[in-house]
């Protein structure tokens, strides 16, 4: 029997059973509602994508597609539980950024790319680098050149060590080669509170949230922290573009299942995906939350999440931050 099993004929003919047996579950999926794990409060950048996108699927595929929030651990607690649900297409998880930066600080009891399957990369949040108008400084090369001549006197507005904030600061001050102080918040609201009342000097932050501070000139903006320019403020250069050549640091979410997961019904949310990223009215109600659609498939997605988990395991041994 062993012997059996291991011939080359017993192994495809395997693989044509699995196969078909994806395509036929594909062909009735969803016959029950699907849950949509979200590793994150009620209400939060996270939450309020999920529901959205969860509410689409739901109109488009004919089952409810339900939000179930299991915050903690950076978003590490929902990101186990999906990663030990039933691989049949019935449990899904909006992935985010945060999770390729926790296998670098925590002790993690799944894999963070074996253990999912890849659906959709569906939006990119793009970060900012500004600074309070008393700093001289009026391009990225001005800011860079300054700080150089004052290591250490520039004080940036961060939160959480080993948050997506202090991450992107870091690598900031590796790639200019200045040296960064660093001011951690518990709050966001704080940091930028105390930014624009000129308590410390710089940050790299949510281009949405500081928008407003921008267009009335109480923050200067010296360029983009994502790869193209944005649609909420197509006008400022990338850091590349800026004078920084190879910074690239957006926060971003995505869709995966538990790793198993039949690839028909991937493929078959992949598409469904698609089609509700790319209608005109959803791109215009992420981007009013400060997300732009940013659509890949599985066959990007899965390389994109290694890819980001190297780069910020880089920072993080570099930067010598350490998990509180």
């Amino acid at each position: 029997m062993e012997r059996i099993m291991k011939s080359p004929f017993a192994v495809l003919l395997i693989a044509a059973i699995s196969l078909c047996y994806g395509v036929a579950a594909a062909q009735t999926y969803p016959s029950s509602p699907v849950r949509v794990i979200v590793g994150f409060s009620p209400g939060g950048a996270a939450d309020v994508v999920g529901r959205l996108i969860a509410n689409e699927l739901s109109a488009r595929m004919g089952q409810q597609f339900v939000v179930d929030n299991r915050a903690g651990a950076g978003g590490t607690i929902g990101a186990e539980i999906a990663a030990r649900a039933k691989p049949d297409g019935y449990t899904l998880m909006v992935f985010t950024s945060a999770l390729t930066i926790s296998p670098s600080l925590l002790k993690l009891r799944y894999d963070t790319v074996k253990d999912f399957a890849p659906i959709s990369k569906m939006t990119t949040g793009v970060s900012a680098l500004v600074v309070h108008p008393s700093i001289p400084a009026k391009s990225m090369k001005e800011f860079i050149a300054l700080a150089k001549k004052n290591p250490g006197k520039i004080d940036f507005a961060g939160s959480a060590a080993g948050s997506f904030t202090n991450l992107a600061i870091e690598m900031f001050g590796m790639l200019a080669g200045v040296d960064i102080m660093l001011v951690g918040y518990k709050a966001s609201g704080a940091a930028l509170a105390d930014l624009v009342g000129g308590h410390t000097q710089a940050s790299v932050i949510t281009l949405s949230a500081v928008m407003p501070h921008i267009r009335s000139g109480r923050l200067r903006l010296l360029g983009i922290s994502s790869a193209k320019r944005s649609a909420l403020f197509p006008e400022a250069p990338t850091f590349a573009e800026a004078g920084l050549p190879g910074y690239e640091a957006a926060s971003w979410f995505g869709m995966v299942a538990p790793g198993g997961t039949p690839e028909p019904i991937v493929d078959r949310l992949n598409r469904e995906l698609s089609a509700v990223l790319t209608s005109a009215e959803m791109k215009k109600r992420l981007l009013d939350l400060g997300a732009e659609v940013d659509h890949t498939g599985p066959a990007e997605f899965g390389p994109f999440i290694a890819a980001e988990i190297a780069k910020w395991a880089k920072v993080i041994k570099q930067a010598k931050i350490k998990a509180r």
